[in-house]
């Protein structure tokens, strides 16, 4: 039972053994330090990680371990616990355990201690034993090229019985000053809004049960000093790289320590190790930074590293969801690929009901034919057309649902998951497919492969629009949530072996399974079924978090947001799409000429920033007037940058004070211009802006400090600001 590694970094070479007690590890790279006492008993604790300790000598680091080591004091343990690297009872740690779990309800006393240790410069392999509780792991722990921190542990039974594992979590310690913390949460159409409390003592925990992640999850778990923003503020966050249940949480101890966890989360009985059996956790990944932005940076540089990761231009996408729903017809279609070619479309996707039956959302899932009533020569005369035009062509597939009301739902009902014999409740008026079937499996693989052998299909959006309920084998079964995020995994990964150059969208009713794991095989996530812009704005800053910004669909939207019922602008809506993967929802043969030609210049503007928002730094602003949110990227080389001054509702001030452009180079300056088309002022009383009217240079320094006025907006409308380094 294996975790694939998130492949951020091929280096896996490790030196030559290293002494495995008596002194400290040291592990840096990109900007960040990590420190292990691997003096601790019964095995390591991780003493810092962070700030890199440029300068720092063997009899430094091995005083700072002796440094952060605690007393003895009244009425607590002889020999005090400590949060190792795998914290457990037997060891006196009275926190969260790393690692729980029996053997037929005994033996559930776990002590593992370091046997070996292998290291380089940013890497370290050690290997833990319990010999007595018939126990073996191999922790890695790895620091990658822009400073991340990657955890994960193998644990394997060594035992001659079977071993239930209940629990297998990685610790990460932050400093007893980080007393605030921030996660997410959600719901959908409203993924990833963020939440802040005071990390007091006791534990904080953040758990998904639904199969994924969840439109209610958080993507990061941060702990901060207090007032921590995006700007400033030295912060830690936690990722779990896992596309199935997972736990994290932040623990603060009567002992003076702090932690935050992440792991896989198990459900009764559902990993059993037989003798000889091992399980490997995911990958939970650890990020830092002095405020937001530079912790998010981490993520950003580290994931753009990767083999895998989408090189071209991302194409603009239209998708077909909005504009026609389940109302598909050949004549309609290509009258809308006609327009979405003319405004500069470069992808064209169908979605949900090219499949047999498939009129409404309450049947027929499963199928994957093409329905020969709506389609009598099949998909070919639309994928013809689209490619005419110089289109790629797109597929909404949705492989892991099935309806009841479908003939493979009455074939083979034993292809549902389930943990009883009635179903789960339904939703959406469907089931799970059970990946973990071989039959069903290879079902769902040789159609998925049948429709990209007989169609040019470029992408596949891949949906998965409901939590995973009561999921198991069949009646009085096994769970079976970690067997099918494998079996998923492992289905993708197929099919872009066989069909190279096939690109993938994580769709789960928006942004319900948005994680590092299921973006190691897909090339974007939806971010989210709101395409209204201004729930949009929180929604894509926080998922920015972790996500590159080119990993993230964001679309451009009709007047009329059909999630929320408001009337937006199309340059606001467009604005806000840009620091994207830019696409269009919309029916574009319901626009006018003037509208078509006012869409077509955001088109032509997003293809000329995209390599800007491929490569660049995002930027969010901190402490703006509450009606203007700022946010912006820029380039690497900090020779260009593009921000957004967006008035998201009526300020008290008219008009607004200054607001600042940070994250450029101090000391050069910078061409300020903007590309507003609704002109300078609304109404005759409003005089032209002045650096709008005479366009200035200031350096970065003075942009930051200082700042520039914004223009006076109505509510919902985006002023786009180039600034350009000069000679």
């Amino acid at each position: 039972m294996s975790h694939p590694s998130p492949s951020t970094d091929r280096d896996d070479a490790v030196g030559t053994p290293a002494p495995a007690t008596g002194h400290v590890l040291h592990l840096h790279r990109g900007g960040t330090s990590v420190v292990l006492d691997l003096g601790t008993a019964p095995h390591p604790t991780l003493v810092h990680w962070g700030e890199e300790l440029v300068g720092s000598t063997d009899a430094s680091l091995a005083d700072l371990a002796v440094a952060a080591r605690p007393q003895r004091v009244s009425g607590g343990l002889d020999e005090p616990a400590r949060p190792t690297l795998v914290p457990t009872p037997a060891g006196g740690w009275l926190g969260t355990p790393g690692i729980e779990g029996h053997r037929d309800g005994a033996s559930f006393s776990v002590l593992l201690r370091l046997v070996d240790v292998q290291a380089n410069d940013h890497r370290a392999l050690l290997s833990l034993v319990d010999d007595e509780a018939g126990l073996g792991a191999q922790l890695e722990l790895r620091v990658g090229p822009a400073g991340l921190v990657h955890q994960r542990i193998t644990l394997r039974n060594t035992g001659t019985t079977a071993y239930t594992v209940q629990s297998l979590a990685l610790s990460f310690p932050v400093p007893w000053d980080a007393t605030e913390l921030l996660d997410t949460t959600g719901r959908h159409l409203r993924e990833r809004s963020p939440q802040r409390r005071g990390f007091t003592h006791g534990a904080h925990v953040r758990e998904s049960r639904r199969g994924r992640p969840g439109a209610d999850s958080t993507l990061l778990l941060a702990a901060g000093r207090p007032g921590f923003g995006f700007e400033r503020g030295r912060v830690h966050g936690i990722h779990v790289a896992w596309s199935g249940n997972h736990r994290v949480l932040a623990e603060r101890s009567s002992t003076g320590d702090a932690v935050l966890m992440g792991g896989e989360l198990l459900v009764a009985g559902e990993v059993l190790l037989a003798p000889g059996a091992s399980l490997t956790s995911p990958t939970v990944i650890g990020s830092w930074g002095d405020g937001l932005n530079a912790l998010s940076h981490r993520f950003h540089d580290e994931w753009r590293r990767r083999p895998a990761h989408p090189r071209r231009p991302r194409p603009v996408t239209l998708n077909t969801w909005e504009a026609v729903y389940f109302d598909q017809d050949l004549g309609r279609l290509t009258a809308l690929a006609d327009v979405a070619a003319q405004v500069g479309v470069e992808r064209f996707v169908l979605d949900d009901g090219w499949f047999d039956g498939r009129r409404d959302d309450t049947t027929s899932l499963g199928s994957w034919y093409v329905d020969t009533q709506v389609w009598p020569h099949g998909l070919h005369p639309l994928v013809d057309h689209v490619r005419s035009l110089g289109m790629e062509f797109g597929l909404w597939v949705e492989p892991e649902m099935v309806s009841p009301d479908s003939d493979l739902a009455r074939a083979h009902p034993d292809w549902i998951m389930r943990g009883r014999m009635g179903m789960p409740p339904s939703a959406r008026h469907q089931q799970v497919v059970d990946l973990t079937h071989p039959e069903a499996y290879d079902y769902i693989a040789q159609r998925l492969n049948a429709l990209l052998d007989e169609y040019p299909i470029t992408y596949l959006k891949w949906d998965h629009n409901r939590d995973l309920v009561d999921a198991g084998s069949g009646p009085q079964g096994v769970a079976r949530v970690h067997e099918h995020t494998l079996a998923l995994y492992r289905l993708m990964d197929s099919l872009k072996q066989a069909h190279p150059g096939l690109e993938i969208e994580s769709c789960a009713s928006g942004g319900a399974r948005v994680d590092l794991g299921i973006l190691e095989r897909t090339d974007r996530i939806w971010t989210s079924d709101t395409l209204d812009p201004l729930e949009r704005l929180d929604n894509q800053r926080y998922t920015a978090l972790v996500v590159p910004p080119e990993m993230m669909g964001m679309h451009l939207t009709s007047p009329v947001v059909h999630s929320t019922g408001r009337t937006v602008d199309v340059d606001f809506s467009a604005a806000v799409a840009l620091f994207g993967h830019f696409g269009i929802e919309w029916d574009l043969t319901a626009t006018d000429e003037s509208t078509r030609g006012r869409i077509a210049s955001w088109v032509a503007y997003a293809k000329q920033i995209r390599p800007l928002v491929a490569s660049g730094r995002t930027v969010d602003v901190d402490h703006t007037d509450p009606g203007i949110d700022v946010r912006g990227i820029v380039a690497a080389d900090l020779s260009s940058a593009v921000f957004t001054i967006t008035q998201t509702a009526t300020t008290a001030a008219y008009p607004p004070g200054r607001v600042r452009l940070p994250g450029l180079d101090p000391a050069r300056r910078y061409r300020l211009r903007t590309l507003d088309p609704t002109g300078p002022g609304h109404d005759a009383a409003q005089s032209p802006l002045a650096w709008r009217a005479h366009p200035v240079a200031l350096t970065g320094h003075e942009l930051d400090a200082v700042g520039v006025r914004p223009p006076v907006q109505f509510p919902q409308q985006s002023t786009v600001v180039e600034l350009t380094a000069t000679a």
